[in-house]
């Protein structure tokens, strides 16, 4: 294949029509003018090939010209051969021959060649009958080799272009007349195959009017083949997009860059730079079929003086270089599918020309045993195809395919595919169906054999009736599907799979729940015997495993916004793992990751006082039970770090009262200060829990976000103003405020003969035993198994 040793000629041709001449810049004429035809066949080694076939040239090759002329062909011409060595290296008198193509006898009238050593390019010409023609081509080759090597390289660029525009006009002309609707799809695959330009605003038009439209400007049509052309590639630094820019001038040919324009353009500059009195060369586009090469024009020749000579160039004299096809996409194929396409890209001349021969796709099975069938390649479907069915029930399961033939004279090895067919295999859900939730929309995965002959699968609700639903391929045995359950009721879903090859859909039978509990974390200390979880509706769990240790619900509280649930190992057990498999009332399990905790801080208390503050009453109730702390004091607590803990002097601690309701945290540093690494003091004014707080408080170290155990830590005492008392002849009497936080009252400390205070007392006077020596003992409601001490003033 050839390849240009000038990569930005046709960029440095379009910025210099910039500033050209009117004529010079002027479009070139199409080349619409059929010429005369030649007949060649190439040998190499024992194998002969037509021109059409033979991508290029190699030395040794033995190659046949004559000359295709009409019977009553009246103009007579010379055909003339040149080889080439490059653009600074002459070539020898004797690689330049000559036929006469009107002589009867063949080796008068037919170049009979052998490709010499160092031969690199071949120009054919056409000259009419003109005395001293042989010396004067003889001459021009020999003096300015460089011209002729461009002309050469260029016109079989510029033909090989011209094969992918006339491969795109036959399809979009042979479908002119089809489905009034068929363009829309053909022109952008074709396009697509074979890089050329698209207008897609034709196919905007009414139908009667698209493929006139795709088809105009055609010489302006056609992309660079990144195969045989490397035209549009970087040097030097300079972006290829600059050659874009300058070819939405006029100038440079009204659209997208064309190497086809480009170098027609320079050619027509070269010849006419060493065109002289007797000769003027036309270049020529050569089309191949078999054996013929034919000649199209765009001036017509002159048969007066200067006489036109025709110019054809000829495949390159270099190394094989076989298409470099990609597969496009990496996505499984089905080989059960009836129109199965082996989609390729990077090689329009695959759809263009006949370079590419004795085709076949091998196709293996997991048994080893390998099937060879014919493919040809389709330019509007994108890649090769078969041309012939594939044996019944031959393949099964995962298959490779691989493309493989020739190129030209030489081998060629294409890309690998991976086809599936349809076997007796069963699908599945990928997680067994367990997280599919009614009220929202649910993506299942689903895994079986020849998930890329899948052609459709339809979900039966709870309801029964039948719906279609959206897939797509995952991998290489699954899809992915989208259930539509946002309006539906919980119960059996049934999926249906259709595949290609298969008389009847498979079904796989899942079932949809009501929405479960949201679990929004499970947290494991180092070393703790329970997880905690958050999240909402953890009512529902019925059970936690991590590893194999069990573990059960034991104490759900709301914190906020969230549910907090600690689950205990039923053994004692301290669990391990990564994932805790949670158990639903429902029978649905969920796998969620443990986030791990350090071990969580402990300490035991070691001593409490209280320090009173401002009495409000003139009588104040005493106690003896350290483990009581009355809301008119103040406690000073301290604790012990347990064993593998050591306190920081940023160490909070939590109070809270018995329901959870009221906390309060004690800052380090301010409420709470270490006295050794392992000892802390902390204050609590019961004021900050609030005027309702009462009942038993607990306390746990706060560390960050990691927290502690809860630890008791005593009991809020609400106590009663009492303002003092007395006895009269009617009884005794207590008065003050917040009487009703009295349970009982009685003149012994066994508290026998109490006096019972009804719930919500409101009166400031309530009449009490008789008290012994000014003393009455009392029973609050906040402490009822607690007995004060109440002396009233003499």
């Amino acid at each position: 294949m050839f390849r240009s040793p000038r990569p930005l000629m046709a960029l440095a041709l379009a910025a210099a029509a910039l500033v050209e001449s009117p004529l010079c810049a002027a479009d070139p004429a199409p080349f619409d003018l059929p010429g005369p035809g030649l007949r060649i066949m190439v040998t190499r080694g024992d194998k002969s090939l037509p021109i059409a076939e033979v991508p290029n040239l190699a030395t040794g090759d033995r190659l046949t010209i004559d000359a295709d002329l009409p019977s009553d062909q009246r103009a007579r011409y010379i055909l003339f051969s040149a080889f080439l060595s490059g653009a600074t290296n002459p070539p020898p008198k004797n690689w330049v021959q000559s036929a006469e193509t009107w002589k009867s006898k063949d080796k008068d009238r037919r170049l009979t060649l052998t490709v010499p050593k160092g031969a690199r390019q071949m120009a054919l010409f056409l000259v009419p009958e003109t005395g001293g023609a042989s010396g004067t081509i003889v001459d021009a080759v020999r003096d300015r080799p460089g011209e002729f090597v461009r002309a050469v390289q260029d016109l079989n660029q510029a033909s090989l272009d011209r094969s992918r525009l006339n491969a795109f006009v036959a399809a979009i002309r042979a479908q002119e007349n089809s489905h009034p609707e068929f363009l829309r799809t053909l022109a952008p695959a074709l396009s697509n195959s074979l890089a050329i330009k698209l207008n897609p605003d034709c196919l905007a038009r009414v139908i009667e009017l698209q493929a006139a439209c795709l088809l105009e400007n055609r010489d302006s049509l056609v992309l660079a083949d990144i195969h045989s052309s490397s035209m549009t590639d970087t040097l030097i630094g300079a972006p290829t997009d600059l050659a874009l820019q300058l070819s939405y001038t006029r100038e440079a040919g009204l659209g997208y860059y064309s190497p086809y324009i480009g170098v027609i353009r320079d050619i027509a500059r070269v010849f006419g730079a060493f065109g002289n009195p007797q000769f003027n060369y036309l270049p020529t586009l050569a089309t191949r079929e078999g054996d013929r090469l034919s000649l199209l024009l765009n001036a017509a020749p002159s048969f007066a003086k200067p006489k036109s000579v025709l110019v054809a160039a000829m495949p390159a004299i270099d190394a094989s270089s076989p298409p470099r096809l990609r597969v496009t996409g990496d996505a499984p194929l089905c080989g059960a599918r009836p129109a199965l396409v082996l989609p390729v890209e990077g090689a329009p001349l695959i759809y263009s020309t006949a370079f590419a021969r004795n085709i076949m796709v091998s196709l293996t099975g997991a048994n080893g045993k390998t099937i060879d069938v014919p493919v040809r390649a389709r330019a509007d479907r994108g890649g090769y195809v078969l041309t012939e069915p594939l044996p019944a029930g031959a393949l099964s399961g995962k298959v490779t395919a691989k493309l493989h033939g020739e190129w030209g004279f030489d081998g060629f090895e294409g890309p690998s595919f991976t086809l599936q067919f349809p076997d007796g295999g069963e699908w599945r859900a990928g997680d067994a169906g367990q997280s599919l939730v009614v009220g929202r929309d649910n993506a299942v995965v689903l895994t079986g054999p020849a998930a890329a002959c899948v052609t459709g699968v339809t979900m039966r609700g709870p309801g029964g009736a039948a719906q279609p639903v959206p897939f797509t391929l995952r991998g290489t045995d699954g899809v992915t599907v989208t259930l539509p359950l946002r309006n539906a009721r919980a119960g059996e879903v049934r999926l249906e799979v259709q595949q290609i090859g298969d008389s009847a859909p498979r079904t796989v039978t899942l079932r949809a729940y009501s929405p479960a509990s949201r679990i929004d974390t499970v947290t494991l200390a180092k070393g703790d015997r329970f997880v905690t979880l958050t999240g909402q509706r953890l009512d529902e769990i019925a059970g936690v495993e991590v590893g194999d240790v069990r573990l059960s619900p034991d104490g759900l509280t709301r914190e906020g916004d969230s549910d907090r649930l600690i689950a205990t190992a039923t053994d004692g057990r301290v669990p391990d793992g990564t994932s805790a498999k949670i158990r639903l009332t429902d029978g649905r399990t969920l796998s969620v990751p443990i986030t791990p905790a350090p071990p969580r801080p402990a300490a035991t208390l070691i001593a409490r006082s209280l320090t009173s503050k401002d009495a409000a009453g003139a009588v104040a109730l005493a106690t003896r039970d350290e483990n009581v702390l009355p809301d008119n004091s103040r406690l000073t607590f301290s604790i012990r770090a347990a064993e593998g803990t050591r306190l920081a002097p940023t160490d909070a601690i939590e109070v809270a009262t018995g329901d959870g309701g009221t906390t309060v945290l004690l800052e380090g540093g301010r409420d709470v200060r270490l006295s050794s690494p392992d000892i802390a003091v902390a204050t609590l004014d019961p004021a900050r829990l609030g005027p309702a707080a009462a009942g038993p408080l607990r306390y746990r170290i706060v560390r960050g976000a990691i927290k502690g155990d809860w630890a008791p830590l005593a009991t809020l005492v609400r106590l009663p103003r009492i303002a003092g008392g007395g006895c009269e002849q009617n009884g005794c009497w207590l008065e003050g405020r917040d009487l009703f936080l009295i349970d009982r009252v009685a003149a012994s400390a066994d508290m026998a003969d109490a006096v019972g205070v009804p719930p919500g007392y409101t009166a400031a006077r309530l009449t009490v035993p008789s008290a012994r020596d000014g003393v009455l003992y009392v029973a609050l409601r906040d402490a009822p198994n607690v007995v004060f001490t109440l002396t009233l003033k003499s």
